[in-house]
């Protein structure tokens, strides 16, 4: 018997809906729904623990995964199984968990656990943008403690229209695709990437966002009402004790305080604030600490964190000294690394990213696959965060998901600056040396100037920068920090990430702490922003203000050449011989692509020596060259047979045909040695391809006067071997060129051997 069914749905506006579904699937988990767009259906599961864990964080795991059954597809590899997250997967996963994990309690620390799946794909439907529903709503059904509904929804614009969920069609045709994160109060994260928007553009998609997430999360509400709201889980919260909070605030505000004004570096500072710890623990006994330690240890970083706060906004100072809207000094150098095919410093305060450009064919393409989408990225970034950029030791275990996005982030702010008649596939990667604040930005500014130095012709430079805030909502205080440091990250109320060129915004990330933030604040945020991504827009331009005309020496050089279809083989070759050799000969790389609309063959030719491409070039010229019939042409005699000679056009060499014995001279020709002999360079006419033995014919004698007295011979009777098509007929023999051999000359050659009344003595 099928269990009963809750169901709401949602109304787009545009004809399509979004419905939420429980009871059915997965009910011995906390909380379980579908959620289904057109034929999109995601399976949501939320389970939590009972017992708290013994951590001092919410130890909470977004999964996100995509069925290749649901699209009716096998993955790839030996297995034939759903192995490792993608990267795509991976994006979605952070997207999710950033919005979900502020609306836990502070104090909650039990295992919590919320898989997504994809169980059916619809092309028209792109199912990234439901998952933060689908997390909401089975939330919603659990008995967690957790604050409130909230949803995820995107926007694109089209001709000037906002879209909401648009498809990846539409996509194509928006000038942006921004990912919005919130509640019904309050936006929370913001995520995406733009054609160079205003900030009041911005604002206004955010706007049109959160109108409809409010949408959502009112239905998640009306679903759990209907289903029945769970009573909250009782849980054990953290132990609290006001006096000793107290004391430790005495002990310690005003010291560090003190230290956040003088202005001291990084590892100083660190260092100064860990003594003032150490001195409060020595203020209680060992019996104490052993009771109360994990509650010192918070009480301290409260502290420390409303006086850092506090410095910020009572007298517009910061931890390392500067005004809230100062950028730190900034240095940048290019052409770092001489093997490399491009590559920039770029050194911010305590931060610092070197990056690396490679050029390559569309063999180097990234190829994505996924059940939900499939293509290959001809631009992508890889971004990489070694332990020692932050003065740690601690094991790499691959790719972690902050380095997936904060890679990703950076390639969004440059992709679409890349012209779209780039012949290379692009690959830049950016290695963080040093980190406190904004290792990402600083990213997109190293990658701008290195794509610069290895001469991609990027439209316009790309800079970033990293904003912070500091509010207080008693006092209506509130301070906007232009690039922000690591410290400020964590104890600021906004983190926000922009990127742009002089004309507009390119991408952004926020991650929005605090409740309610008005518009009015964003918008001056991201006007405060955009004056610093300008200034250090100017140190980039100071260190090269436009791309390299041309890729260095030592980098490949890359022509593409369109030839029609049906020479695509004739330059591959059977087995790839003639493309395997030619790249040997030629020390360059050829790849033969087919354009799917017009099924041209797109040649690239790779190569660091000119005279190589230009080899392959010539080659192509000489497969594509076409004699016109009545047309005059200069050969050279490259192999010498009984029955003529095999000449190559010297406008086409390699493109060769038989110049056949009777078309030597107008005199009857023995031997063609008497004529021609090999390597001989001279002239012929093309008559285009002959009827009888349907091959191309050429002709020296035809270029040549007439022997005075010449009589020409009458054509020779037809017999029934010729009406049989002589030898051809049957298939013949063949040359050594691999053609068929022209066995009806033969005999004409045997015929001439005869006497013949009607021709005078030459």
């Amino acid at each position: 018997m099928i269990p009963k069914v809750f169901r709401e749905v949602i109304d787009l506006g545009d004809g399509r809906t979004i419905s939420i579904e429980t009871g059915k699937l997965a009910k011995q988990a906390h909380g379980s729904v579908v959620v289904q767009s057109g034929n999109c259906m995601l399976l949501c599961t939320v389970v939590s623990n009972y017992k708290q864990s013994d951590v001092d964080f919410l130890p909470l795991t977004v999964d996100y995964r995509e069925k290749f059954a649901a699209s009716g597809r096998y993955p790839g590899g030996f297995f034939k199984r759903e192995a490792r997250p993608s990267d795509g997967e991976v994006l979605v996963m952070r997207l999710v968990d950033r919005v979900l994990r502020p609306l836990f309690p502070a104090d909650y620390h039990a295992e919590t656990q919320v898989m997504i799946q994809l169980m059916s794909h619809d092309e028209n439907v792109m199912p990234d943008a439901m998952a933060g529903l689908a997390a909401s709503a089975a939330i919603q059904l659990s008995d967690f403690p957790f604050e409130c509904a909230i949803s995820e929804a995107r926007v694109g614009r089209v001709n000037g229209e906002f879209i909401i969920n648009p498809t990846r069609a539409q996509l194509l045709e928006s000038d942006l695709d921004i990912m919005v994160g919130a509640s019904v109060d309050s936006v929370m994260m913001v995520e995406g990437e733009m054609h160079e928007i205003s900030e009041e553009e911005m604002t206004e998609a955010i706007k049109f966002a959160h109108d409809a997430i409010k949408i959502q999360c009112e239905a998640q509400i009306r679903l759990a009402e209907a289903f029945g709201k769970k009573p909250t889980r009782e849980y054990e919260p953290e132990p609290t004790n006001e006096d000793l909070e107290k004391k430790v605030r005495a002990l310690t505000y005003d010291k560090v305080y003190a230290v956040a004004r003088a202005a001291s570096a990084k590892h100083d500072r660190t260092a100064a604030f860990d003594a003032i710890k150490e001195e409060v623990k020595a203020s209680f006994t060992e019996e104490e600490l052993a009771e109360y330690g994990g509650m010192v240890s918070k009480y301290y970083y409260q502290a420390e964190k409303d006086a850092v706060r506090d410095l910020t906004l009572n007298e517009g100072l910061r931890l390392d000294g500067r005004k809230t809207d100062e950028i730190r000094p900034i240095w940048c150098e290019i052409d770092y690394l001489p093997s490399t095919h491009g590559s920039s410093i770029f050194t911010r305060g305590e931060t610092q990213a070197l990056a690396t450009v490679t050029l390559g064919t569309s063999r180097e393409a990234n190829q994505i696959d996924m059940p939900s989408f499939e293509g290959e990225e001809r631009f992508y970034l890889h971004y990489n965060f070694p332990p020692f950029s932050t003065g740690e030791a601690r094991p790499i275990r691959g790719t972690s998901r902050r380095e997936v996005g904060h890679g990703n982030l950076a390639q969004r702010a440059l992709k679409n600056m890349i012209p779209a008649d780039c012949p290379y596939t692009v690959r830049v990667v950016s290695e963080v040396l040093e980190s406190n604040g904004s290792s990402s930005m600083a990213t997109v500014c190293s990658a701008t100037m290195a794509l610069m130095d290895a001469g991609v012709q990027l439209k316009k430079p790309v800079s970033g920068i990293a904003m912070g805030l500091i509010s207080d909502a008693e006092s209506g205080k509130y301070a906007v920090l232009s690039d922000i440091l690591g410290d400020e990250d964590h104890l600021g109320d906004m983190d926000f990430k922009v990127t742009g060129t002089a004309d507009g915004i390119t991408a952004c990330q926020m991650d929005i702490k605090v409740k309610g933030l008005s518009y009015e604040i964003l918008v001056n945020a991201l006007k405060q922003a955009r004056e610093g991504r300008l200034h250090i827009l100017g140190k980039l331009i100071e260190t090269i203000a436009t791309p390299n005309a041309d890729v260095k020496a030592h980098a490949p050089k890359m022509i593409t050449r369109v030839i029609p279809n049906e020479f695509i083989g004739a330059l591959i070759g059977p087995g790839g011989k003639v493309i395997q050799e030619l790249q040997k000969a030629t020390k360059t790389t050829i790849v033969i692509n087919e354009d799917p609309i017009t099924e041209e063959g797109i040649v690239e030719i790779l190569g660091t020596n000119q005279e190589g491409i230009d080899a392959v070039l010539t080659k192509i010229d000489s497969l594509l060259f076409k004699p016109t019939v009545g047309g005059s042409y200069i050969v050279k005699v490259i192999k010498m047979l009984d029955f003529g000679a095999v000449v190559e056009y010297a406008d086409a060499p390699g493109n060769e045909v038989l110049l056949h014995v009777s078309e030597l001279a107008w005199e009857r020709t023995e031997n063609v040695s008497d004529v021609v002999n090999m390597g001989d360079v001279f002239e012929v006419k093309y008559f285009g391809v002959d009827p009888k033995t349907r091959k191309e014919k050429v002709s020296r004698k035809a270029l040549l006067e007439k022997p005075e007295g010449y009589v020409a011979r009458p054509p020779r009777e037809s017999n029934d071997r010729d009406r049989n098509g002589g030898r051809d007929s049957r298939g013949g023999s063949r040359d050594s060129r691999g053609g068929s051999r022209d066995n009806s000359r033969r005999d004409d050659r045997r015929d001439d051997r005869k006497p013949r009344e009607d021709k005078k003595e030459d």
